[in-house]
C-alpha cells in the first residue's frame, strides 16, 4: 500500500494477468451505489447514437454487433426510426445468406421507411424471385424518396419492357426516369440520356444536349473515382488501377451496389438465368433478361449483350475494347 497525505492508496489492478508496477489505471465506472449509469441515458439519445451507426455502417455486421450487446439494444436497434436510416451497406446480403429471416429483416427495414432496403428487396424480388409486381412497388417505393439508383433501375425496366413483352416498352417514361436520377447526380443515369438525346431515342433529338450531359457523366466518373482511390490509399490499398477513363486517366473500377452483386451472385451459382436468356456482359450489373431477346447486342461481334447503354459505355472501357472483332480485324490487317 502507497500512503501519501495520510490516506492509504491500493495498487492498481492487473489486468489479462500482468502486473504493471507504478502504472496507475483509470477504470471507467458503470455504476454508482449500485445504480448502472447505462440504464440512466434516455432512449432518444441511444436512438440516435444507433440511428447514426445504422446510416454510416460499412457491413451489416457492425448492426448486427450491436443488437447482440444487450436486450436494451436489441429493442432500441430494430426501432422504426433506427432501421429508416439503414445504408445500403447496412442492409446488404448475399446470396449465398439468402434466407426467410434475411428476407423479413429486409422487409420490416422497408416498412420502417429504408430507401436502401426498398431497392435492395425490390430488385431481388423482381429479377432474382421473378415476382415483378412486387419487386417494382418496392424500387417505386424507394424512387419516391429519392433514391436515384431506383429511379435509374426503374428507367432500365421501362426502356427493355423488363417483366412483360416488347410492345410494353416505355421509351418516354425511361427518359423521364432517367432524368430525375440524373438531377442527383447518377452517373449511369446521365449517360444514358446523353445517349438518348444524341439518338433521339424517345425523346427530340439534341446532340449538343446529349453531348454536354456525356461530359458531365465522365466528369462524376472520374471525380468519384479519384475519390475511391484516395480513400484506398488512406488504408494502404495500393491495387492497379483497371479503368481509363475518358479523360485518358487511370482510375479504379466503379464500386458496385450490393443489389447488383446479389444478383450476379445469385445467377451465377445457379448457371445462369434460365434457358433461351441472357446476363447483362457487364459483370458487375447482375440483371438478367425476363424474356427471349430482351438485351441489345453489340452491333459489330454480336457476342456480347447489354441491359442499356450505360452499361455497354462502361464494359468498352474495362474489357470489350480489346475482346471486340474490330480489334482482331485491326490486327489481322497489321500482320498482312
Amino acid at each position: 500500500m502507497l500512503r501519501r497525505g495520510g490516506l492509504e492508496i491500493p495498487p492498481a489492478p492487473a489486468r489479462c494477468g500482468v502486473s504493471s508496477p507504478g502504472v496507475r489505471r483509470k477504470r471507467i465506472r458503470t455504476s454508482v451505489r449500485g445504480v448502472d449509469l447505462f440504464d440512466e441515458l434516455p432512449d432518444d439519445l441511444l436512438l440516435i447514437i444507433l440511428s447514426k451507426l445504422t446510416s454510416t455502417a460499412g457491413a451489416p455486421s457492425d448492426l448486427i454487433n450491436s443488437l447482440l450487446t444487450c436486450r436494451r439494444f436489441n429493442e432500441l436497434g430494430t426501432h422504426p426510426d433506427v432501421l429508416a436510416k439503414a445504408s445500403a451497406k447496412a442492409v446488404a446480403v448475399t446470396a449465398s445468406g439468402w434466407s426467410e429471416s434475411a428476407e423479413r429483416f429486409l422487409m420490416r427495414a422497408a416498412d420502417a421507411g429504408s430507401t436502401e432496403a426498398c431497392f435492395t428487396l425490390g430488385m431481388i424480388r423482381f429479377y432474382c424471385l421473378e415476382n415483378r409486381g412486387s419487386g417494382a412497388s418496392l424500387m417505386a417505393k424507394a424512387a419516391t424518396g429519392y433514391h436515384a439508383e431506383a429511379l435509374y433501375s426503374l428507367a432500365v425496366i421501362q426502356f427493355n419492357g423488363s417483366g412483360g413483352s416488347k410492345n410494353e416498352k416505355d421509351l418516354r417514361a425511361g427518359v423521364a426516369l432517367c432524368a430525375r436520377a440524373a438531377n442527383f447526380g447518377h452517373v449511369d443515369a446521365l449517360r444514358e440520356l446523353g445517349h438518348c438525346l444524341q439518338d433521339g431515342y424517345g425523346v427530340r433529338r439534341s446532340i449538343t444536349d446529349g453531348r454536354r450531359f456525356l461530359v458531365q457523366a465522365n466528369a462524376r466518373e472520374l471525380c468519384a473515382s479519384l475519390q475511391r482511390l484516395k480513400q484506398g490509399r488512406s488504408r494502404g490499398e495500393l491495387g492497379a488501377c483497371s479503368l481509363l477513363s475518358d479523360f485518358g486517366c487511370s482510375v479504379p473500377a466503379p464500386e458496385w451496389n450490393p443489389a447488383n452483386r446479389f444478383m450476379a451472385e445469385w445467377f451465377e451459382a445457379r448457371g445462369g438465368c434460365g434457358e433461351g436468356l441472357r446476363m447483362c456482359s457487364n459483370w458487375g450489373c447482375g440483371r438478367p433478361e425476363t424474356r427471349r431477346h430482351e438485351f441489345r447486342r453489340c452491333s459489330v461481334c454480336g457476342s456480347v449483350n447489354y441491359c442499356s447503354r450505360a452499361c455497354q459505355a462502361l464494359h468498352w472501357k474495362l474489357a470489350h475494347k480489346v475482346e471486340c472483332a474490330t480489334m482482331d480485324r485491326w490486327l489481322d490487317g497489321g500482320d498482312g
